[in-house]
């Protein structure tokens, strides 16, 4: 395969049987979108929802970063908490074979019906929704993989890691975690930095992206207008106009409920604020989107289809 081939010369590590794996298994199988931008080593959408949720199977590098890191083994019962529509998960059964088990759990209904269906093939895997105490169900844990943010790793997964098991998860905020390897070793968990990335939410839920409140607005607004009159592309006349702005949006109550939550969004007060500045505020709406992508998640970068085959992926974007 032309990827595998791309991803070793950027100095990706892809053992045999990881590649064994992905040679077998089609990504095509695991979503309804457009997987063009995977064999461009990017993330592909396999879920969106009527709310706005959205969530992807992350870009090969990360996935054989991800499996690689796993250390794998014929046999072996892997908990994968985060579906990522069921493709790293299938790669998994293949390697660990029939004597081996997955078992994916996840917070979304939605997201687990949509996995259930593609993975109707693989008897050795099991889907379910994630429960508050999910340890009943499962065995003793050796090797866990988390697929998406989390702040910290949830009680009844750090607690119950067998000695010398361990999770791999990307622990940190929306807009920047550390992929860790937490080993058990007696009581402790022993951490291993494994790199810089940046995953999307564990939960499709978290990944709806609501409306800025006026302050949040107006926070994005200024630094808008900051970052351009750092590069010097913004004339005195439009900085002051946009700081007027901000004054105004600071006026109204914070309180306000979502646009979408209204009948007619355009009758919302911010939104008529910012329709009353016209045009020249119109020309700045990219910058501000462009702003606000990191709270967005990382699917964004999964249109782009371009990419330099000499990239290292030294920060490890999934």
């Amino acid at each position: 395969m032309e990827l595998i081939k791309k991803l070793r010369a950027s100095g990706v590590p892809i053992p045999k049987h990881v590649e064994n794996a992905m040679l077998k298994v089609n990504i095509e199988d695991f979503t309804n979108h457009n997987p063009e931008g995977f064999f461009h080593d990017r993330p592909v959408v396999f879920l969106e929802t009527p709310s706005g949720g959205i969530k992807t199977i992350s870009a090969p590098h990360m996935i054989a970063t991800l499996l690689d890191n796993l250390e794998l083994e014929k046999g072996q019962h892997i908990v994968v908490y985060g579906a990522k529509g069921g493709y790293i998960s299938a790669l998994i059964a293949h390697i660990i074979g029939e004597e081996g088990k997955v078992t994916i759990l996840d917070p979304s209904e939605e997201v687990i019906n949509f996995i259930s269906n593609n993975l109707r093939g693989y008897p050795t895997v099991e889907c379910h929704v994630m429960t508050e105490n999910p340890i009943d169900e499962l065995p003793e844990l050796n090797r866990v993989l988390v697929t998406g943010q989390i702040l910290s790793l949830p009680v009844w997964l750090s607690d119950n890691i067998e000695d010398g098991g361990f999770a791999i998860a990307p622990i940190g905020t929306t807009n920047s975690q550390r992929l860790l390897k937490l080993e058990r070793q007696g009581d402790d968990l022993f951490e291993t930095d494994l790199g810089s990335v940046i995953f999307g939410p564990l939960n499709i839920e978290d990944t709806i992206v609501a409306t800025p409140s006026p302050e949040e607005m107006a926070e994005l607004v200024e630094q808008v207008v900051e970052l351009m009159s750092e590069v010097g592309i913004i004339e005195q006349g439009d900085r002051s106009k946009l700081y007027d702005l901000v004054a105004e949006l600071r006026q109204l109550p914070d309180d306000l409920p979502p646009p979408e939550e209204l009948d007619d969004p355009s009758e919302h007060p911010m939104m008529q604020l910012i329709m009353e500045k016209g045009e020249w505020f119109v020309k700045l709406w990219p910058m501000i989107q462009s702003m606000m992508e990191p709270e967005i998640a990382s699917y964004a970068s999964s249109d782009n289809t371009d990419t330099d085959e000499n990239d290292s992926h030294s920060d490890f974007i999934p």
